[in-house]
């Protein structure tokens, strides 16, 4: 057996997060009333990730993450992930495996199931997940109304601050080095946000400036948002906070009436804050203005992958 045979070997059989892989597409039953959601994410080796900054399980677990984050952003149950896996020939077969397994760990953190995929040779790595869930009421980046508040869950900035140790050669602080390995795609809190009457939600992988903008041009409206109030991540600012990206935190509208006391049942049951950052407001489609203390201030750069 070649060493790219027993790849595909270790790929088909991946653990106990496989389902049922025996024909050439995965199969899967639809409840009544539910919508079916569909998500691709490509990882590619030097764009979204390094070799000498993660293990070959990170890598996979974050490659899955990405993908996931979007289906947690339409409030969908996840059900499964299917992995494209492109390598240089040279690759082990036990490297696969190890990308593998993070993907299964993090497609099991959800609920979800590895259901197949495929195998391709490639000059440097590729990993790219889809994602596939179910939802009886997708919450769409469309729907935010002026009035609404704009709310974010959990705390941002770790990632720039992993960003910029990692670039420097330097170690990230253990905390912050664990939330960039390993960070979680926000399912549950999808799902009760999407309960709650969601009006619209996006997942933060732009970074907050950059994603509040696209969902303030999805919903033909304006955004205001207060930098003094945004969630930071201990050690990170306010403008690093509204930059960071691939935070994969959720961003969303929700109705006037939705207030304090919904959020604190909302940190109850899923373990991480909900802060109101902002509001909805009528203004030119796509355009968000950042307030320091009343003061606006210029918008904060969003996250570009094809940066330097």
């Amino acid at each position: 057996m070649s060493e790219f045979d027993a790849i595909r070997t270790m790929v088909a059989r991946w653990g106990s997060t496989a389902l049922g892989i025996g024909g050439d597409a995965a199969e899967l039953t639809i409840p009544d009333g539910q919508r079916l959601l569909v998500s691709t994410d490509t990882s590619v080796e030097g764009i979204h990730f390094r070799r000498d900054w993660l293990t070959r399980s990170q890598i996979g677990f974050r490659s899955a993450v990405a993908s996931l984050s979007d289906l947690a952003a339409e409030g969908a149950r996840a059900a499964g992930v299917l992995v494209s896996l492109a390598l240089p020939l040279e690759t082990p077969a036990e490297h696969a495996a190890e990308i593998m397994e993070g993907v299964g760990n993090a497609a099991a953190l959800v609920g979800a199931k590895v259901l197949g995929g495929d195998l391709s040779q490639a000059p440097l790595m590729i990993v790219d997940v889809c994602s596939i869930g179910t939802a009886p009421r997708p919450v769409r980046r469309r729907g935010a109304e002026a009035g609404d508040g704009l709310w974010v869950t959990g705390r941002l900035g770790a990632m720039e601050l992993a960003l910029r140790e990692l670039r420097s050669g330097r170690a990230p602080e253990p905390s912050v080095l664990e939330r960039f390995t390993t960070p979680e795609p926000r399912i549950q809190a999808g799902q009760w946000l999407a309960s709650q009457s969601a009006r619209a939600m996006i997942d933060i992988s732009d970074g907050l400036s950059a994603d509040a903008r696209h969902l303030a041009a999805a919903s033909a409206v304006a955004i205001e948002i207060s930098l003094e109030r945004l969630p930071c991540w201990p050690g990170a600012g306010p403008l690093t906070a509204a930059s960071s990206g691939e935070e994969y935190e959720l961003l969303v509208s929700m109705p006037p009436a939705f207030g304090e006391t919904q959020a604190q049942a909302f940190t109850g049951l899923v373990a991480t804050p909900l802060t109101r950052i902002g509001t909805v407001v009528d203004g030119p489609a796509g355009s968000v203005r950042f307030t320091e203390r009343g003061v606006e201030v210029a918008a904060p750069a969003g996250f570009d992958h094809f940066a330097d």
